[in-house]
């Protein structure tokens, strides 16, 4: 089964945000962009697809390093693809991530299984998290939405509340001074809305300082919450020691700290981290389960960040003991959820009556794309 071709589908879409001038996503009106899937071809005609991929970098870097290589060989490609993160500007942690899911979407397909029975499947349904959008509002807005969500079934709620925005003048902004005063005030009036039974988290996405941190964490827990997510620039890593230390309430840490496992490794040694955080960005599926064995050994969790067709294969092949929730979202009012992307024919995440998304048992990643729509709307590089 040799690989014989890697490309990228490019196609036009349309998505409700654009970004700002500080370079985080904005709700608006739809606005055009070119989505593509990476496709990874064999001789003998399997097939597997990961969405993403850049195409110079998949022409490039990924195709002349995959054709001719064995597509069972997944590890061998990871570990290649690893030296080249490392040691050439060429190729970064995202794009290598993209390969080696559809590498797994391959395999699965080929032996007709989802990918997290090949793993050996460890659960079927996931506990759901909803996931706020950003910048909803103030206090009341965020309340009225958690009972909303609490009706649905959700038993978890996680804020991000004020993230590059100033919500006073109530427009983008950048990435600190935070709003600690602010947040703190939401995180109380939703608990205030939706009792002791509802697990509550907050993730201000590193907009506070160490001083801020501190208050902000003192004041969830005696509110209850179970983590406070991404709290300061992760780049601080002592920053992160000196919380995790001196709070009672769980740090979930690093989010967006390029290393993949061997940098988070190094987090949990260090003791700047409670529970762990890593997504299909920092080295796929094969990146994300070696880093969920290292989390289990320790005797730690580790959250996926986001949900998606990827990480429900992780999520699939665990148990709660070590990735208890699956995220949903981006959520608030007036945001329909989950909602169906137009080149997809089926949402990766359903939900059940009682908060929990219920895993899909197609084979590979579980993804069936509309090419009717796609073809449509292709994109000629």
């Amino acid at each position: 089964m040799r690989i014989n071709n890697v490309e990228v589908i490019s196609f036009r879409v349309e998505v409700p945000w654009r970004l700002s001038r500080w370079g985080y996503p904005v709700q608006g009106d739809p606005v055009p962009r070119t989505q593509t899937i990476t496709k990874i071809s064999t001789d003998d005609g399997a097939t597997g697809y990961s969405i993403g991929g850049d195409p110079n970098v998949m022409e490039n870097v990924i195709k002349p390093l995959f054709v001719g290589e064995d597509a069972l060989d997944r590890e061998r490609l990871w570990v290649w693809m690893d030296q080249m993160v490392t040691s050439t500007p060429y190729l970064n942690e995202r794009q290598m991530g993209i390969a080696d899911c559809a590498l797994w979407d391959l395999f699965g397909r080929t032996v007709n299984l989802p990918v997290y029975k090949i793993f050996g499947g460890a659960r079927e349904r996931v506990k759901a998290y909803a996931s706020t959008h950003p910048n909803l509002g103030g206090p009341k807005i965020y309340a009225d939405h958690a009972l909303a969500c609490k009706r649905h079934g959700y038993k978890a709620y996680k804020i991000h509340a004020n993230i590059y925005w100033d919500p006073h003048n109530k427009r983008p902004a950048p990435q600190q001074p935070g709003y600690p005063k602010e947040d703190v005030a939401i995180c109380r009036t939703v608990r205030e809305a939706v009792g002791d039974e509802m697990v509550l988290m907050l993730d201000p996405f590193g907009v506070y300082t160490l001083e801020e941190a501190l208050w902000v964490g003192h004041e969830l827990e005696q509110l209850g919450f179970y983590w406070l997510e991404h709290p300061v620039i992760e780049t601080r890593v002592e920053t992160c020691r000196r919380l995790t230390r001196d709070l009672k309430i769980a740090i979930l840490s690093p989010e967006h700290v390029p290393g993949g496992i061997f940098s988070r490794a190094e987090w949990v040694l260090s003791g700047a981290s409670d529970m762990l955080r890593i997504d299909i960005g920092y080295g796929g599926i094969t990146g994300c389960h070696k880093m969920v064995g290292v989390a289990q050994a320790y005797g730690i969790k580790c959250e996926m960040h986001g949900g998606g067709w990827a990480h429900n294969q992780i999520l699939g092949s665990t148990t709660e003991a070590t990735c208890e929730y699956y995220e949903h979202g981006l959520l608030g009012p007036g945001m329909d959820y989950p909602k169906r992307l137009p080149y997809l024919k089926s949402v990766p995440d359903p939900l059940d009556d009682d908060g929990n998304v219920i895993l899909p048992k197609s084979p590979g990643l579980g993804m069936e794309f509309d090419w009717d729509y796609i073809n449509g709307n292709l994109v000629q590089r």
